[in-house]
């Protein structure tokens, strides 16, 4: 429902500023709207936040109930142990201790109990089974209530991340330029020359630079034009620029009016390669990895590590892969993407099959790269000036609630390679500093296509091990200029 509210957002607001219904040229009422609804979905967090307690153990009221069944029921007005008047004491020591007895074992045996209980009472066997009984039920209840507690928290957490996704979708719509009517008539002579007629125009410019053009056209001579050749249009217009449609747009103009959508081409490219072996005796490799575009702008590119080896991991990775190429696809920022599937993963039970998740998104505009890791080992960056290494925490992804994505940007220049492995790769290396290791590797490794540099790390790290003690995958990426 997310998805579909803000695709309704950013399509409305583009309908308004093409239909000329917003004068301003960018939607301000869309983008305050957005920014108060992110800021009322932070409020209700805080209040969930702020109105419950922590989740914990027994404490002693629980212990103090337990008792006072155990005498209620079991001792009667007996008054030959102490345990009796204890059952009434709030700071009784034995009330601590048997609290604490229970929590480790899970039960409270006869050894455990005073040396007066079990020198007098008459009762031994039947106090011990109701105390029994009474605590499990304490511990049930905590138990339900500590579940109750972490839902509460995960709740919060998706109102969170849909507030800062709101947020983000805002300042999109408001930081946008509308330069429409700087270019406006000599885009219109340039398609008018090839026989199609513009009905209204939305070109805008982002603060990278990147520009965004939407059109409302139609064919004058009867004949239908590709979108690809009306982008190549563009180029008469803009100098020394690249355009084309937009992979969700229109294909064809026809004789009736259609939106088509065009976005400028990055300055960047990218190159790839990928090399990996499952572990020694499995039929399947706990890693998967995936490369898609964010438009024509921008790359995605994530690899994760499945809890354990065989089917089972290949098929957890596999789904976090794919769910995340979806939520990138859909429009999601990288870090609200990282965020979802963590919290996905929480809820699915993602605590019994962790994943450790690696991924990188370049800018093929400016050439910027932004690192997002949970729980992944370090990635590395090499160029003119050596080897960076980017390193992360090691919490894996569905592993706590409020698992924080480690972002890690750097600006990337023409020839700039970047790697990134699986831990099976690291600890296959010799000597304590892994990640020293793999830097020297990478720093002597001659210029080749990344697809054979990434099987040239893979066998690297193989020749330290007689088979793959645990999955292995290599990713290789380098950016060059157009």
């Amino acid at each position: 429902m997310t998805d579909i509210s803000l695709l309704d957002a950013y399509t409305g607001c583009c309908a308004d500023l093409l239909s000329g219904r917003n004068e301003n040229g960018i939607s301000y009422y869309r983008a305050r709207k957005l920014k108060d609804m992110a800021q009322s979905l932070e409020q209700l967090a805080k209040a969930f936040d702020d109105g419950a307690g922590d989740t914990g153990s027994l404490t002693k009221d629980d212990g103090l109930a337990a008792m006072q069944t155990c005498a209620a029921l079991v001792c009667g007005s007996c008054g030959r142990c102490s345990l009796y008047e204890d059952s009434e004491k709030e700071d009784s020591y034995y009330l601590y201790y048997l609290l604490r007895v229970f929590e480790q074992n899970g039960y409270i045996s006869a050894e455990d109990m005073p040396e007066l209980f079990k020198k007098d009472c008459r009762r031994k066997n039947d106090y011990l089974e109701q105390l029994n009984r009474s605590f499990a039920r304490a511990a049930m209840n905590l138990s339900w209530k500590n579940r109750f507690l972490e839902s509460r928290d995960v709740v919060i957490s998706q109102f969170r991340e849909l507030a800062v996704i709101l947020d983000e979708f805002s300042r999109q719509i408001d930081g946008a330029k509308n330069i429409t009517e700087e270019y406006k008539g000599a885009i219109k002579k340039a398609f008018r020359r090839y026989h199609i007629l513009i009905d209204n125009m939305l070109l805008l410019e982002y603060d990278s630079g990147r520009r965004e053009l939407y059109l409302t056209a139609k064919t004058t001579n009867g004949r239908c034009v590709t979108s690809k050749d009306a982008a190549e249009l563009l180029e008469d217009v803009f100098e020394d620029t690249t355009w084309l449609p937009a992979k969700d747009s229109r294909s064809i103009i026809t004789r009736n009016f259609e939106t088509v959508r065009f976005e400028e081409k990055g300055d960047y490219y990218l190159t790839w390669g990928a090399a990996g072996v499952p572990k020694q005796g499995e039929r399947y490799s706990g890693d998967n990895y995936s490369f898609c575009e964010r438009g024509s702008s921008q790359v995605m590119f994530s690899l994760c590590d499945g809890m354990g080896c065989g089917a089972e991991a290949s098929r957890e990775s596999r789904r976090i892969v794919e769910l995340l190429e979806v939520l990138l696809e859909t429009g999601f920022a990288p870090r609200s993407a990282f965020k979802l599937v963590n919290t996905v993963l929480l809820l699915a039970g993602g605590e019994q099959h962790p994943a450790a998740l690696d991924a990188g998104c370049i800018d093929l505009y400016t050439g910027a790269l932004e690192i997002f890791k949970l729980g992944a080992p370090a990635a590395f960056v090499v160029g003119q000036e050596g080897v960076q290494i980017l390193e992360a925490g090691q919490v894996p992804a569905g592993a706590l609630g409020q698992a924080e994505p480690v972002l890690l940007s750097r600006k990337l220049w023409d020839g700039d390679r970047l790697f990134m492995v699986t831990d099976g790769v690291l600890d296959a290396l010799p000597g304590d500093d892994k990640e020293q290791a793999m830097g020297q590797l990478l720093d002597g490794l001659e210029e080749m296509p990344p697809q054979d540099a990434a099987e040239r790390v893979l066998d690297f790290a193989l020749s330290f091990v007689p088979g793959a003690r645990d999955d292995m995958t290599v990713l290789a990426v380098q950016v060059w200029k157009r």
